[in-house]
């Protein structure tokens, strides 16, 4: 039974998600341990279920372009651009037809601007061949100062009581948010493994060269990768947007850390080629639990963020010299 054990532990901690699977459940246990009165009330159980999801759908961005090598450093502009698109349409046409039907339309117009944003990025690096972390870094900056420019830096409110089922209320008792990113990372999934799509994708983040050799189409799949990596930056958008009740160019400023921290932690390689949602779902999960604590022990957010950027440089020097080591 002992060896049996042993051998258990020994294949858990083998990969990369086994032994993100341990740290996720080591973080719960030490936040529960320092704050058991608050950290395990059901009213924080129920707040942090509300509250990830608005950067693990950017999480699933990123980890969806950096399978392929590259990098996505635009879907916080393209989160916070689409909100506010969705914030005009709400505020121009309030008290005109059932608020649903004009919910339904915000977040299609919203997809729309950030599949567009998406397809933006996808030439810049399929067709023009810029690096991903330029192409992306400049593109958020412009996409941020779109934002600006629509509403004066001001923040965007008087939104209709029906955009609050987005992001603030409940699905058969469950957190509508949660449902959703469950169904995203589900469909993400799905696609990464069980699709031509996925296998080429994989293939062209192991190894660039043999993937041109094998002569895929490798503009068309990078140009798809960053339209659906725009597509999750504006449902995360619409998802802030109706948690805050309003649309602003600077909301989530420290997304972009967390989104790229949680996709390295939860073991997608940085060069591309490896990752697995399940890994990112337990990094989202590590990251809550660890956030949440560190808030209720009275850590600022300068510190917190101290410790993330700390974090994904050690996560990146174990995952390094695993990989050596293999």
């Amino acid at each position: 039974m002992t060896q049996h054990s042993q051998g258990f532990f020994s294949r858990l901690m083998s990969s990369p998600e086994g032994r993100l699977a341990v740290i996720c459940v080591a973080v719960f246990v030490l936040m529960a341990a320092l704050s058991p009165d608050r950290f395990l009330s059901t009213q924080n159980m129920t707040s942090m279920a509300f509250q990830f999801p608005e950067f693990a759908i950017l999480a699933l961005a990123m980890t969806v372009t950096m399978l392929t090598g590259g990098i996505d450093l635009s879907v916080v502009g393209i989160a916070n651009l689409t909100a506010i698109v969705a914030a005009m349409i709400l505020t121009g046409a309030t008290g005109s037809g059932d608020g649903t039907l004009l919910v339904m339309g915000a977040m299609a117009a919203s997809l729309a601007v950030g599949m567009v944003a998406g397809l933006f990025n996808g030439l810049l690096v399929a067709k023009l061949g810029l690096p991903p972390i330029l192409a992306t870094l400049g593109t958020g900056l412009i996409f941020t100062g779109f934002a600006i420019a629509l509403t004066g830096g001001s923040a965007i409110m008087g939104l209709p009581p029906a955009v609050a089922w987005i992001g603030n209320s409940t699905t058969f008792g469950i957190p509508t948010p949660l449902v959703l990113f469950v169904l995203l990372a589900v469909a993400t999934s799905l696609v990464l493994t069980r699709t031509s799509f996925g296998v080429k994708l994989r293939m062209y983040g192991a190894n660039p060269l043999a993937a041109r050799f094998a002569a895929m189409d490798i503009d068309g799949m990078l140009i798809r990768v960053y339209v659906a990596s725009g597509a999750l930056a504006a449902i995360a958008g619409m998802v802030v947007m109706s948690r805050a009740n309003s649309a602003k160019a600077d909301y989530g400023s420290s997304y972009l850390l967390l989104a790229v921290l949680i996709a390295v932690l939860g073991g997608v390689n940085p060069y591309g080629g490896y990752g697995k949602i399940i890994g990112v779902v337990l990094a989202v999960l590590s990251m809550q639990f660890l956030s949440s604590g560190l808030n209720m022990i009275g850590v600022s957010n300068f510190a917190r963020e101290l410790i993330w950027g700390s974090l994904l440089i050690f996560v990146m020097i174990v995952n390094t010299r695993a990989a050596r080591t293999r």
